[in-house]
This record gives structure tokens, sequence and C-alpha cells, in this order.
């Protein structure tokens, strides 16, 4: 079973826990590829009654048919609604308005919206910042875990963001969530074994979408076992 938890993330728990009460509401950046996987359980029970937003980045390397049940879902969470939106366009500037839609009590442009923005490692949480700044302000990579410290982000006139650290929870229960995960880049290497992380996205992709494998390394027969698509991948790459 995968698990990382290091002692940064611990320390981030803690502090986002005595920073959320003083904060108007929680926007939660989540992966669409895997909405449910990427959803943090700590901060569903850290959040209480606070409003949140989830945005659900990378929606260009998601699929659609996939994606669509998971915003209907996450729409009926108490007091949420949801954004899709990814790097390559303009989406994420609906974000302060969707902020000021959740307070209708401070729908007010002269009184500043404080929220606090959280997600896993690795989702494009800064990268979104950034946009929506309109300057570097957050460290970005692909790299799990960049961000180590809570920054504050005054986006506009109305809205400041509190930027946290990419953090994941203490236990991930679920197998198949852990590998998507690590899949995604929410886990450092070093806390994993690569060739099973390879093998559950082989299979998966196998089982989901074996007309895009066809498509995209030009395999015909598809392989029928993970092993088998990883070695027929790994040749036509010139690996082995």
């Amino acid at each position: 079973m995968i698990q990382w938890y290091p002692g940064h993330m611990h320390k981030a728990s803690k502090e986002f826990s005595k920073i959320l009460p003083r904060v108007d509401l929680v926007i939660e950046v989540l992966d669409a590829r895997l909405p449910g996987s990427s959803e943090n359980p700590m901060l569903a029970k850290l959040r209480r009654d606070k409003p949140c937003i989830k945005l659900l980045n990378k929606s260009d390397l998601s699929d659609p048919a996939r994606l669509t049940p998971w915003i209907i879902s996450l729409e009926r969470q108490n007091l949420v609604k949801t954004l899709v939106c990814n790097t390559g366009d303009d989406s994420i500037f609906e974000l302060p308005a969707l902020c000021r839609s959740l307070l209708p009590k401070r729908n007010n442009r002269s009184s500043m919206i404080y929220a606090m923005i959280a997600g896993i490692p690795n989702v494009g949480k800064s990268t979104l910042i950034n946009k929506l700044a309109g300057r570097s302000i957050a460290r970005t990579g692909n790299e799990a875990a960049l961000t180590r410290m809570q920054q504050r982000i005054e986006i506009s006139a109305d809205l400041t963001l509190i930027d946290t650290p990419g953090m994941l929870w203490t236990n991930i229960e679920n197998e198949a969530s852990g590998y998507r995960l690590a899949a995604t880049g929410a886990i450092r290497d070093t806390a994993l074994e690569l060739k099973e992380v390879a093998s559950f996205i082989a299979e998966f992709l196998i089982e989901a979408y074996p007309e895009r494998l066809v498509q995209r390394y030009d395999i015909e027969p598809l392989p029928r076992t993970e092993i088998e698509l990883l070695e027929t991948i790994a040749q036509k790459r010139g690996c082995i």
C-alpha cells in the first residue's frame, strides 16, 4: 500500500486548522482526471460548514464522459460549487465571482474575501494562482510538494488567497487511489515502486482506453496483459 505523509505535511495540517476559522471559504484544487482520489478527506472534516469551491484542474487531460458525473456528485455536497479549469484557458478568472456568489452577505466589492486554497501535491495549484494573479508568485514545477509555507496573495481589491502547501492525508486506505495519485505525480518517487505503478496504469488503460493505446503507440493487436503492453511500448520507444 502506497503511503506518503512527510513531516512538513503534518505541520501544514496543524497550521491549516489554526488559520481556517479566520477565512471566509475554502478552495480545493482537484485533479480532473481523478476527482475522487485527489479529494482530501481531512479537508472536508476541517472545513466543516465553510463554503467550498472545488477547482477541477487539468480538465484538458480528463475524460469529459467521466468528469461530468463527478461534477454532479461534488455539487451535491453541502455548500460546494465546482469550477472546471486548466492552465490553457481563461476559466480560472471566473473564480472571484464564484467566491462572491458563495458569500451573499459579503457580495460587496469593498469587502475583502479571504479564501484558503489547498490541494494535493503537483495538482497545478501554484500555476493557477500565478495565472490568476497575473504574475509569478507561487513556485511551480513538475515535482510533488514544492510549496512548503503558507503565503498570502492579493488577487484583486476584494479577494485574497492564502496558499497552503500541497497536502495528502495520514492514511490512503484505497490501494487504487494510491496508485492513481502516484501516477499523476502527487507522491514522491522515493515513496513508491515504479514498476507497480506502471503495471497499474497499463492495466487500467487496457481496460478503459484500448483505442487510445492503439492510436498513441501504433500497436495492433493490443497486448492482453499489462506486462506485455509495457514491453511492447518499451520496444516501440527503443528502450529495450
